[in-house]
Formats: structure tokens, sequence, C-alpha cells
């Protein structure tokens, strides 16, 4: 028995050709229009990441510019006609097909009037007390593994001690067993350091759960850590 594909017209399979040929073109299109840009205010801080689709969509609307980081260490900034003009001069394979031109994915844009750092306060998480104080002990100074540390209040609870960014600190078994439900003082430990509420820096999660293009690093402080991981405390 002759398989089905066989029986049809040559005309019929050309036609099934050429729409798996468009859908895998629009696949491919749809993945890199949902690639990762970063976002710069207008002072060149970095204040997010859209897709590409909604940065070409912003270059378009003239309400940024793309960033280019050219190969002396300089940058480069374009308007839409000019990203266009550049995307002819010089193709990419990173590009968008349109109907009449192609153009060039941006990597990092420049919004054109935005000059403010978005207000967020770090969440009060047992991950973040751990950034905090770098996994170390705070009264002996020795790092460890989370698993062999605890949160201990500064001010111990009963005594009224809150339980928050300026109280809490990670303490090793070692330290918060000699501690106890003393202070500090009383239990002849000294801080290494002041705990303080730590200032938020924008758009952390770039680190650790986003791929970095090599030209967002001049603006991604690669210490930042994810606010969102965590439980709370």
């Amino acid at each position: 028995m002759r398989r089905w594909a066989e029986t049809r017209d040559p005309e019929s399979l050309t036609q099934t050709r050429l729409l798996c040929s468009f859908a895998a073109v629009v696949s491919d299109m749809n993945s890199v229009l949902n690639q990762h840009v970063l976002v710069l205010n207008r002072l060149w801080q970095a204040v997010n990441v859209c897709t590409a689709r909604r940065a070409l969509t912003l270059l378009f609307q003239g309400h940024a510019q793309v960033v280019l980081n050219r190969n002396d260490g300089s940058f480069q900034t374009f308007s839409f006609t000019e990203w266009h003009d550049l995307s002819q001069q010089e193709p990419h394979p990173e590009s968008v097909r349109t109907v009449s031109f192609r153009i060039r994915v941006p990597r990092v844009i420049l919004l054109m009037v935005y000059d403010h750092m978005p207000k967020k306060e770090v969440k009060f998480t047992r991950h973040n007390i751990f950034e905090r104080d770098k996994n170390t002990c705070q009264y002996c100074g020795k790092a460890f593994d989370r698993k062999d540390l605890n949160l201990d209040h500064v001010l111990p609870r009963d005594r009224g001690g809150p339980t928050s960014w300026e109280n809490i600190v990670c303490s090793c078994i070692d330290c918060n067993t000699l501690k106890a439900n003393r202070t500090p003082q009383e239990a002849g430990l000294h801080l290494i350091r002041k705990p303080k509420r730590p200032k938020w820096r924008p758009f952390v999660q770039i680190s650790f759960s986003l791929h970095q293009h090599d030209s967002w690093k001049h603006f991604i402080d690669l210490a930042y850590w994810n606010v969102e991981l965590g439980e709370d405390i």
C-alpha cells in the first residue's frame, strides 16, 4: 500500500512545504523578538529589561535610542532612522525582516525622557540577610555554608528587640549558642559591622535569572543579588 504522502499531488506537497517553512520563519522571528534588551534611563542608569519587540516599538515611536558599544569601547546612540540605515550598511545575523527591510535587534536602549530610578525596597527575607552579611557570622567573622548559619536577634526579642534589618544578623551555631538570650556585650561578643537596611539596586535579577549580553556589562553591577528569592523571615 502506497504511503499517504505519496498519493498527494505535487502542488499540495509544495504548499505544505511552504507552510512549514513559513511557520519556521515566524517561530524564529518570535524567538528573536522575545529576546531581552537592557533599558537605560536618560541618565544612562539600568532601570529595566524589556523584549526586543518592545524596544523596537519604543525606538520607532521616538521614545528611545539604541546604544551600541563600539570596538574602541565608546558608546554611540542611534535614532530609528539611523539604526535602520546602520542595519543596511552593517547587516547582522540577529535581525528582524519586515515587509520592506531588515533591522538589527538592539541590545541596549536609552529612554529619551525618563530619568528616575524605580522606587523599591529590598525584600526582608532570609536569602537577602544572608546576601547582605555575605554568609559570614557577624560575631566571629568566619564564612559558613548557609545550613550552618542562624539568624540572630542582636537585641533579644524578649527585651523588645524587633525583627528588622537593623536587629537581625547571621550567626554561626557556636556564636549563637554562646550568645544565647543575651546582648552581644553581655556575652562578650562584638559585631563586625552594624546591621542596616541594604539599599535597593535596580533590576538585580539581571545578574542571575537572565542571560546577559556582552554589551550589558558596562551597565550592570555583577554583585547585585536577586531580591525575589528567599522566603519571608
